[in-house]
């Protein structure tokens, strides 16, 4: 009789909305629940600038990293981005998006709580 495993990946949901002024960058990570290993898609919305070079995505745990980096053509950017993290094991992530224009960078993160549980 064999015995088989899952994980249940729960991941923060944060909806991205419209950007405030002043606000650079938004990002919404989903699925609220997942089976591991799990594909997690990040969503990222930028204001529209002429100096705007690249965005990078980051999915981070102890155990595990993986990330990915879009070059940007300023102005003519599309304002979202997306990028699927696919087959992540279990695990307390951190996803960050990174804004890289020309002379600065900003950051946006969110937690991913990965929680393990064992079915028959």
């Amino acid at each position: 009789m064999s015995t088989r495993h899952a994980l249940v990946v729960g991941l923060s949901f944060v909806s991205a909305v419209s950007l405030n002024a002043g606000e650079r960058l938004t990002m919404r990570v989903s699925p609220a629940v997942a089976f591991a290993p799990a594909t997690v898609t990040v969503q990222t919305t930028i204001e529209t600038n002429p100096e705007n070079r690249a965005i990078q995505i980051v999915a981070e745990s102890p155990e595990f990293y993986r990330s990915s980096e879009i070059p940007l053509a300023g102005e003519h950017a599309p304002r979202t981005t997306t990028v699927e993290f696919r087959s992540l094991p279990g695990g307390m992530y951190t996803v960050t998006a990174v804004l890289i224009r020309v002379n600065d960078r900003t950051t946006a993160s969110r937690q991913l709580n990965v929680v393990g549980c064992g079915m028959e």
